[in-house]
């Protein structure tokens, strides 16, 4: 792989070369770092919005609706969804391109899937990589639309600047949000297909709950809509435009970028470290063996291992 023609083309916006680093993200290619070091200083212009919520709310109707709002006022936008891997073949349904067919053939509009592989946060480990390679190629919005896997629906609201949580009426969500902490993570509630009884319930419920939290700079709205007849959307973008500019204006905006940033660099090195662990005892038999008869306890296994991770 020509890895300067690589972030050529990623700066240039074109979209096969696009396609092609997000690849070379998924699979951690070789050239991986330095395609990274080639785009990074070209990055954190983007506006970045989290969509996650049970699956069945209508995350992917919400996400294409958004990216319509985005292209009325001439704004490039790209959607990276990310969906179940199955854990018996590894295989995923990725099927957003299917669902967002309206946008398929817009050049200002980007949509690609990518695979969890596993990952518990119902992101793939990739996925922050893949919106800077977007980011580098000049699209201004970028929708991150995640698994909605419970408690760990948490990860999107660290790993994007908005994060909206969907919710649908007769789904019990709310309760199951209080559970996993995510009235606290998320910065923009909708109560998707308003056209089905209970939905102001819902709403009701949600509103109930947050004002029963602890007070924050920010306090998140609700917004009823029906992504599928197109109501409510602009309120959603109009809300996402609100949170980002005060933000922005108090600075909290700049602190979660460098939190994410740092979180990041220590979860790579974390991941280097865990494989060169798991090599070193493949490698390793009288370690392995050691620990197997107790002669080692893991503790001590585990500090012999950062010893020679850092040696």
């Amino acid at each position: 792989m020509d890895v300067e023609a690589l972030i050529e083309g990623v700066l240039a916006g074109d979209r096969r070369t696009v396609a092609r680093a997000i690849s070379a993200v998924e699979d951690d290619a070789p050239e991986l770092e330095a395609l990274s070091a080639g785009i990074y200083g070209s990055t954190g212009r983007a506006a970045t919005i989290g969509l996650t919520g049970a699956p069945g709310v209508g995350k992917s109707t919400l996400a294409a609706e958004l990216v319509r709002v985005a292209r009325a006022e001439d704004r490039r936008a790209a959607v990276l969804a990310v969906d179940p891997t199955s854990p018996y073949t590894g295989g995923a349904l990725l099927g957003d391109r299917v669902r967002m067919q309206d946008h398929a053939v817009d050049p200002g509009v980007f949509i690609r899937s990518m695979a969890t592989r596993g990952h518990l946060g119902g992101m793939a480990l990739a996925a922050p990589e893949a919106v800077r390679i977007l980011d580098a190629a000049g699209y201004e919005v970028i929708l991150l639309e995640t698994v909605g896997v419970g408690q760990a629906e948490v990860d999107v609201a660290a790993a994007t600047d908005t994060a909206i949580v969907v919710l649908a009426p007769g789904m019990g969500d709310a309760v199951q949000m209080a559970k996993a902490g995510i009235l606290e993570a998320a910065d923009v509630f909708v109560v998707n297909k308003a056209d089905r009884d209970g939905a102001p319930d819902v709403a009701k419920e949600l509103k109930q709950m947050l004002h029963l939290g602890e007070a924050r700079d920010w306090n998140p709205p609700v917004v009823l809509t029906s992504a599928t007849a197109g109501e409510g959307i602009d309120e959603v973008w109009g809300e996402v435009r609100e949170h980002r500019d005060q933000a922005e204006a108090s600075g909290a905006l700049a602190a979660k970028r460098r939190a994410r940033l740092l979180r990041e660099a220590e979860s790579l090195a974390a991941e280097r470290f865990r494989a060169a662990a798991a090599r070193a005892l493949d490698d390793d038999a009288a370690l392995a063996e050691d620990l197997v008869e107790r002669r080692l306890d893991p503790y001590a296994a585990a500090h012999e291992l950062l010893r020679r991770a850092s040696s």
